[in-house]
């Protein structure tokens, strides 16, 4: 595997956006309405969302790059002294069962416990099996139910994860 994952720049922001739009459009199309997905890109990779990861000290998006190709893309923020978030984790599906995953979860943990963090948690859509047995085989367990409500009649309904460090 010859992957990198980079911090984003503003140079990255239209392959992020790119990226999230085609592998969402992909992966949620059978878990939550077409005019959700839609309504949650909107405003989830615009340029004024994005750079609040450039220089910040306490969130970071990465770009996953396989062979110069970008696939995929993850980001994670703390939260407190003891917990660091899993925001995202995206990558294109042709891309997949080859350890990219693993290579960014990795990532995630591995700078958390150099932060001090005890732990890592993450929202999933309950009706996304997939990821939540990909993260079921990597230690996290379910917290909680809880559902978020996120503007224009749309709600996430989630399943908050967590992985002792």
């Amino acid at each position: 595997m010859n992957a990198q994952c980079a911090p984003i720049t503003a140079a990255d922001f239209s392959v992020v956006a790119s990226l999230g739009e085609r592998i969402w459009r992909q992966h949620y199309a059978s878990i939550i309405s077409a005019s959700q997905i839609e309504y949650m890109l909107a405003g989830r990779y615009a340029p004024n969302k994005l750079v609040a990861y450039i220089n910040a000290d306490d969130r970071w998006l990465l770009v996953v790059r396989e062979g110069g190709d970008a696939v995929g893309y993850f980001s994670y923020a703390r939260l407190s002294a003891e917990e660091m978030k899993l925001e995202q984790l995206y990558l294109l599906a042709e891309r997949r069962g080859r350890g990219l995953g693993s290579l960014m979860m990795t990532h995630v943990e591995a700078h958390a416990r150099t932060l001090g963090c005890t732990r890592v948690v993450l929202t999933v859509n309950k009706r996304n099996t997939s990821s939540i047995a990909i993260y079921e085989a990597r230690g996290f367990v379910i917290r909680e139910s809880a559902v978020f409500d996120i503007g224009d009649g749309y709600v996430m309904d989630d399943s908050v994860m967590v992985k002792m460090l």
